[in-house]
């Protein structure tokens, strides 16, 4: 990428730092902020080298790399270790500030493996069934029509201690709070835990979800560099002796994108690391739930400083939107107070639905189905992947696919994309000024139940990765 587009701007810089007000790094910041939204500096365009500008607009190298990792902090830029640091393109810098899509906006006929979705299955049956006997008793109707305790009703709550029980870890009702989904049960534990300007430390690759929420919020994130069971220990531990760390977000069952499971001897270390370094644990268990016969969770690990998420998005019925979090007894009343600032409580009626599914067996019945589904469908698309490099899980609903080289992974989506199919890069899951891999990520989870067009789009992923340009094998 070239250099030269930031020639014709270096004026208005100058100028901004000597006529402007506040720290010298903000107004450089700010001004190239300007001109990064205006389009004066294109999509692809390579910064320069920070003591190159440094000494261009005589300042030190320093104000220019606070003024880049502003510009980073922004979503508006993206540094790679040996490259340098360049202007996100629109869609991705989009990507990197939304996260995923909740729902397809397409409407030119893509089929997305971009997003790993609940499957639907029987669960419309249910709901109507359902609905019809909620409509027969008049008092529980009544009490789903009003103000609800902010952590829910003791019901809804004990049928969520069920549901994230595993094996010894047995949660008590009265540590459990009832969400709007997992993604709000994260939201609210970052506004009743940590504080703008707090630092996270998470997997190099992450849920997309955190990083806009921690975005939204001024939390800070550090990725903590990987292996094949997720983040390692001592990796860990020399980020907090080196960075002022208050939580470590992870998820160690299904790991997202990579799809590593910790060992249990690798969760007991992850635990007392954190106890060592004084860290709240925020454990993510959204896909966990799919795994038969899981490991214990983070939080029968360390009780006294874990938030579990979890919730039945995943196994059971998305649109429920209903999430649980598990946490020590003393933040309970923290974490009713963001449920309670965020949304007051969560959806009463959705809750009832799902702690009668739970109660009767057919919450387990439709994720037993969802795991079959998935295991079904990997089944008719895994051989056209042979020869390629990927990490996949029996349960998971999706492949971690390396793309060979000389080719990277924007090549490979945007060649996927002109033949109307959707794929996730690393990048949108990436922490930190580590590089990213260049691997893709591609779902089976798609909501369409036509089998020819779940293998058509990997057929054509197979070739893409193949290096077949511009080739869909017949």
């Amino acid at each position: 990428m070239a250099v030269n587009p930031i020639n014709d701007t270096l004026s208005l810089l100058k100028n901004a730092l000597e006529s402007g007000q506040g720290s010298k790094y903000k107004r450089l910041a700010d001004a190239m902020e300007k001109q990064i939204r205006s389009g004066s500096l294109e999509a692809g365009s390579k910064l320069p080298p920070h003591r190159i500008l440094a000494d261009r607009l005589g300042v030190t190298a320093g104000t220019v790399s606070r003024a880049y990792a502003e510009l980073e902090h922004l979503g508006l830029v993206i540094a790679r270790v040996g490259d340098g640091t360049f202007v996100l393109h629109r869609e991705l810098a989009h990507k990197r500030d939304e996260g995923f899509r909740n729902a397809t906006e397409e409407t030119n006929g893509h089929f997305d493996m971009s997003r790993n979705m609940h499957i639907p299955g029987q669960e419309t049956a249910f709901l109507a069934r359902s609905l019809l006997q909620l409509a027969g008793d008049p008092q529980r109707l009544y009490e789903l029509m009003v103000y609800s305790p902010e952590q829910g009703l003791p019901r809804h709550r004990q049928n969520g201690a069920h549901w994230l029980a595993n094996g010894k870890f047995q949660p008590r009702t009265e540590q459990v709070l009832c969400t709007n989904g997992g993604q709000h049960g994260l939201l609210c534990t970052l506004m009743a835990l940590l504080r703008p300007g707090d630092t996270v430390v998470t997997e190099q690759l992450t849920y997309p979800g955190l990083i806009t929420a921690a975005r939204m919020l001024g939390i800070r994130l550090l990725g903590v560099e990987m292996d094949d069971e997720g983040l390692v220990p001592a990796a860990l531990d020399d980020l907090c002796r080196h960075n002022r760390v208050s939580a470590l977000y992870c998820t160690p069952t299904l790991q997202n994108p990579t799809t590593a499971v910790m060992s249990p001897t690798r969760r007991q270390a992850i635990a007392e690391l954190c106890r060592e370094h004084n860290l709240l644990i925020i454990e993510d268990e959204a896909h966990a739930v799919l795994l038969e016969d899981r490991p214990l969770p983070l939080s029968h690990c360390a009780p006294e400083r874990s938030i579990l998420i979890s919730g039945l998005s995943k196994a059971v019925a998305a649109g429920l939107r209903v999430g649980y979090l598990h946490a020590p007894a003393a933040l309970v009343g923290r974490l009713a107070a963001a449920l309670r600032g965020s949304c007051w409580m969560a959806t009463p009626l959705a809750m009832e639905l799902a702690s009668d599914w739970i109660e009767n067996g057919i919450a387990e019945q439709l994720l037993h189905q969802q795991i079959c589904e998935i295991e079904r469908r990997k089944a008719l698309v895994q051989e056209m992947l042979e020869g390629l490099n990927y990490r996949t899980h029996p349960q998971s609903p999706h492949f971690w696919i390396e793309v060979p080289e000389p080719w990277r992974a924007s090549d490979v989506e945007a060649e996927l994309k002109s033949k109307d199919y959707l794929i996730s890069t690393a990048e949108a899951f990436a922490v930190g000024r580590a590089a990213v891999p260049q691997f893709v990520r591609a779902s089976v989870s798609n909501a369409s139940h036509d089998d020819g067009l779940l293998v058509d789009a990997f057929r054509a992923l197979a070739a893409a990765l193949r290096q077949e340009v511009g080739v869909v094998q017949e």
